[in-house]
């Protein structure tokens, strides 16, 4: 478990393999954690928090808000590529991520045409102000579908909270542990770990649940009122 999961600590793995049926108590199963010298794990910098940060409220179903971002990386003969990452606020469960050496509005506006097709649209999305989301091709593809943008205030990544959180997740377990030979294999190894992200990885804002389990559970719910 922690080979496929690098980044995952005690927490994390005890709870996955509680679900997975494994009924021995925390203290042995940390205890073994401890001996496989597992705990010992490098520090990263501490990240200084915004003095004012905005909390943000989480949707109450399903669609109410997408957030989406973009990062860059490289391949291993030095080649530059971007990703176009895309979540449902609602159960912060990962609805896409895109990679290309380019990105421009045109593309991305296909590609969540493409993640409505089972989706459905969202009521609302919350972008920063880059030039993709501010350009005319994708303002009047929103008003297309009557989605609302929710424009970040520049210089606050911390307004779009949920996807800056996902952003940095797939940083250490993805683009930090490959160096990929070409975005064929990066799409490949992205799409394995958006699987094991939604179905499998505990998230402590959803009470330990994946995305998916969170959703069913509401699901559940609705349909039971």
């Amino acid at each position: 478990m922690t080979d496929r999961h690098l980044r995952w600590g005690f927490p994390k793995c005890f709870n996955r393999i509680r679900k997975l049926g494994y009924k021995w108590n925390h203290k042995r199963v940390y205890r073994v954690y401890c001996e496989l010298k597992l705990n010992l794990r490098v520090k990263r910098k501490q990240r200084i928090p915004p003095r004012c940060p905005e909390r943000l409220s989480a949707p109450s179903k399903q669609g109410e808000c997408w957030s989406m971002d973009f990062m860059s990386d490289s391949s291993r003969n030095q080649r530059r590529f971007r990703t176009f990452n895309v979540i449902d606020d609602f159960n912060r469960e990962a609805l896409g991520i895109d990679i290309a050496v380019s990105l421009p509005a045109g593309r991305i506006t296909r590609y969540l045409d493409k993640l409505a097709e089972y989706h459905g649209y969202p009521i609302k999305i919350r972008v920063d102000n880059g030039p993709e989301f501010t350009g005319n091709t994708f303002t009047n593809w929103a008003k297309s579908h009557d989605i609302t943008i929710d424009y970040i205030q520049p210089g606050s990544p911390y307004q779009n909270g949920y996807i800056e959180r996902f952003n940095r997740t797939y940083r250490t377990e993805v683009l930090d542990l490959y160096l990929f030979n070409n975005l064929e294999q990066a799409r490949k190894v992205t799409e394995e770990w958006l699987t094991s992200y939604n179905t499998e990885r505990p998230h402590e804002a959803l009470n330990n649940m994946t995305p998916i389990e969170y959703k069913t559970l509401r699901q559940a719910v609705l349909f039971s009122t």
